[in-house]
């Protein structure tokens, strides 16, 4: 397999040109360039990502070497100026949509977990002076709702670095799913709203956080358990506290530090919503990968256009070489690489051969299903 080729076709393989059109018909871009089309920037933006170009000129000079269109770097840069991020956004959107439908097909849970966190990416203030920080730093925040089952992100909201969790995670509520969040999400409105209509969720309470006239649960607890209560209670002070009772597990993780989280959860034992909790740690392996591995902390230009149009396109590599090592190692035979030694042997061109037939296999049936499907 050639690996310059797989990195060019894997956009081309969940989203169609009719589907591309119609996206820059929503957002009333219309394309002018013969060459430096909308498919060649996101072909050149990804291809970055995971070959981790240290610039866009850099980027123009290699782009023909691997494949890609000739682009000289003065139209690769006239035309990403001009191309609004929220069409690469949209596009995101789309090609993630369709991966995690695929997958959680497979999935048995009517409610499977959805982790939501940020992740902060900063530079020196003067670099990006439109999104101070604090100090002489600058950032913007990457908000996620990101499914555990799939490993994939769901939804991206971008921000300034600056920007409170709290208030922007209502836009990845999905009642879908089991939010689970840390204690940056949680509120006393949010979880009586969130009992009211049918969110679930999982959330850590903030330390100071009064728990009012406890109930203790009855539930059998093995002696190897890490739970150390199960009640429900009441949330915060007398001028301020939640209308509904809510239910509070407290356990003990790894290091044997005591957590709390209340979750609207009454059918699930406590051990079991305490590793809920824990398997939030998958987001944060996702935000440690993506920076390591897809180019994100350098930054090709410093306007919020700029950086959204390198970030957004960094995503789209992540959930389709997820999507690929997820789907390949089910072919037959394929011998068992972790997602770490999928991604280094791709780029090096050295994947075993059953796995080069099981992508190909994977990447047909997903060609034939959106392009006929689009069709």
């Amino acid at each position: 397999m050639n690996k310059n080729t797989t990195l060019q076709t894997l956009v081309q393989n969940f989203l169609s040109v009719d589907e591309i059109q119609a996206i820059l018909k929503e957002f009333g871009y219309v394309e002018t360039a013969r060459k430096c089309t909308v498919s060649v920037l996101i072909s050149y933006l990804v291809t970055a990502a995971v070959k981790e170009w240290k610039s866009l000129r850099y980027s123009a000079d290699l782009g023909a070497s691997v494949g890609l269109v000739s682009v000289d770097h003065s139209s690769l840069s006239k035309h990403l100026k001009k191309l609004d991020y929220a069409i690469i956004k949209r596009i995101f959107e789309v090609i993630v949509g369709k991966l995690n439908r695929a997958a959680r097909r497979k999935l048995k849970m009517p409610k499977t977990l959805l982790s939501i966190d940020s992740t902060t990416i900063t530079v020196g203030k003067t670099r990006l002076p439109w999104a101070l920080f604090h100090g002489e730093r600058a950032g913007i925040k990457l908000h996620v709702g990101f499914t555990n089952e799939t490993a994939m992100p769901l939804k991206v909201v971008e921000t300034i670095g600056s920007k409170n969790d709290g208030p922007i995670g209502k836009e990845l509520e999905d009642n879908r799913f089991i939010l689970v969040g840390d204690r940056a999400y949680f509120s006393i409105e949010k979880i009586d709203l969130y009992a009211g209509n049918g969110q679930d969720f999982v959330f850590r309470l903030k330390d100071n956080i009064q728990l009012n006239r406890k109930k203790s649960l009855k539930g059998s607890r093995s002696k190897e358990s890490n739970v150390i209560a199960d009640f429900t209670c009441t949330l915060g002070t007398p001028q301020k506290q939640t209308k509904k009772r809510h239910r509070v597990v407290q356990f003990a993780d790894y290091e044997g530090k005591i957590l709390s989280v209340v979750i609207s959860l009454q059918n699930v034992t406590a051990e079991e919503i305490a590793d809920m909790y824990k398997s939030r740690w998958a987001i944060e392996t996702f935000f440690r990968w993506i920076k390591q591995n897809l180019n994100v902390p350098v930054l090709f230009g410093t306007t919020e256009n700029a950086v959204f149009n390198q970030l957004f396109p960094a995503l789209i590599t992540y959930v389709l070489l997820k999507f690929l090592h997820v789907h390949g190692s089910k072919e037959e035979n394929c011998k068992r690489l972790s997602f770490a030694g999928f991604h280094r042997l791709l780029l090096c061109d050295d994947l075993p051969i059953e796995w080069c037939i099981g992508i190909k296999k994977v990447m047909g049936r997903q060609r034939q299903i959106y392009h006929v499907g689009a069709a």
